[in-house]
């Protein structure tokens, strides 16, 4: 079943946040938009490289009004030992969110169960708590941060334009699509 079009389900965990440990919630993710990337494991090494890429596009995140968490099924703590060791990770202000008993992992649908740690899965999620994107990637296969910016972009335009639709490559201010009888076989 796919996770597109559904609610984010209630979970409770610990985080790593700008040097403190907070509780974030499903309710963190509602009133605006949120990107949750989850990850195998701290301590590891396409990990901080897909991290590090994620705070170098945050703050053009932030202005799109987006929040970011990244989840593992590590503890905060280790998010927090992670984040004073490595100089990757050391950048990182977006929250690092715990999810040791799996909770957040099942939730997302991103569990290996035997594994016992999470698939590169990434949600964009709309201000009603609603999934719109998912990308699951293999466990070798790196994720570039970058393409998050224009996905938001087209989410938002959706979101204040029924009735249109973003194309492929679609850039803010290009052309939208209006699906009618009128265009079908004509694209």
């Amino acid at each position: 079943m796919s996770l597109i079009g559904t609610e984010v389900k209630p979970f409770k965990a610990s985080a790593y946040h700008k040097g403190q440990f907070i509780t974030v919630t499903e309710e963190n993710l509602k009133g605006q938009w949120s990107v949750v990337c989850f990850y195998p494991a701290d301590f590891t090494f396409v990990c901080p490289t897909e991290l590090e890429d994620l705070q170098n596009q945050y703050e053009a995140l932030k202005q799109l009004g987006v929040e970011v968490y990244s989840v593992s099924t590590d503890t905060h703590f280790t998010h927090k030992a992670w984040h004073d060791s490595s100089e990757a990770i050391g950048t990182i202000t977006y929250p690092m969110i715990g999810d040791p008993s799996h909770t957040i992992s099942r939730n997302f649908d991103v569990l290996v169960e035997s594994e016992g740690h999470a698939d590169r899965g990434t949600f964009i999620i709309d201000p009603d708590g609603i999934i719109q994107t998912v990308e699951i990637n293999a466990d070798g296969i790196g994720r570039d941060a970058s393409t998050l910016v224009n996905k938001i972009k087209a989410g938002q335009y959706v979101r204040n334009n029924p009735g249109e639709v973003c194309p492929a490559k679609w850039q803010e201010g290009s052309a939208t699509l209006k699906p009618s009888l009128d265009l079908v076989g004509k694209i």
